[in-house]
């Protein structure tokens, strides 16, 4: 099953909508793309206006007042952010590109910006989100012993829920841990990789520190998605540093 593919958009609208176009609330945008978008809120598309991503008009009261244009427009940002993994300043400055008319250099003729293809793996992974699993069932699908859990749980590489629960996310940890033991790497070599990501949440948790004192949902959904943003950045670099000496190792 394939999602609808994103096109491009138009330019941005001037914020004035013709007297006889179908005008969407919030609402409407949320349950018109939250189908193709599960963790859309008011509160994003708010976080997105502020970063000059979408503009909608505004009623006399005030109230936002959003196009067909702006929806679609809304649909490719989401596209790209979620299907390339852009970063949002990125994904700024190929919106400004489009607005002024030129081909963005983000987005080549080979390497279209369309949803991507529900495979079956895509589809399990998206089952393990929604439904956490139990000890027994976390080593029937990684194939685990209950030794290896035990240590694993020791160097915090997974943990359990309040409920005795794990997520999709220790299932990937367990089924990596499984192979890098075929090349000889124990559980306990594996410290310094905890230790590694507890340093970058750390990064992460103190440059939010100026935004996180603010509790209200707008400001919640800069945290969020600016964390998401410096995370995949912190693995761009992580993996370019990776990548680098792995090639100097082939070549050498």
């Amino acid at each position: 099953m394939s999602a609808r593919p994103a096109r491009t958009p138009k330019a941005a609208s001037t914020g004035e909508t013709p007297a006889d176009a179908h005008v969407f609330t919030i609402s409407e945008v949320l349950r018109e793309l939250q189908n193709e978008y599960p963790d859309l809120s008011a509160s994003k598309l708010r976080f997105l206006e502020e970063r000059d991503l979408v503009k909608p008009a505004r009623t006399p009261s005030g109230y936002r007042k959003y196009s067909a244009a702006d929806v679609e427009r809304l649909r490719f940002i989401l596209a790209l952010q979620r299907d390339r993994y852009m970063p949002l300043d990125v994904i700024k400055e190929t919106m400004d590109a489009i607005d002024a008319g030129e081909k963005p250099e983000a987005l080549p003729e080979s390497a279209p910006v369309g949803p991507r293809e529900v495979t079956g793996d895509m589809a399990a992974a998206i089952t393990g989100r929604a439904r956490p699993m139990g000890r027994k069932e976390l080593r029937a699908l990684s194939g685990a012993t209950r030794g290896m859990l035990d240590t694993l749980e020791k160097f915090r590489i997974i943990s359990a829920d309040e409920h005795g629960n794990y997520s999709h996310h220790d299932l990937k940890a367990v089924k990596a841990v499984r192979v890098l033991a075929r090349y000889g790497l124990e559980p306990k070599h594996l410290v310094n990789i905890r230790r590694s990501a507890d340093n970058e949440l750390d990064l992460i948790a103190r440059a939010m520190a100026p935004h996180a004192a603010r509790k209200d949902a707008a400001a919640r959904a800069r945290v969020a998605e600016s964390s998401k943003e410096m995370l995949q950045c912190l693995k761009d670099l992580r993996s370019s540093i990776m990548d680098s000496a792995v090639e100097k190792l082939d070549k050498s």
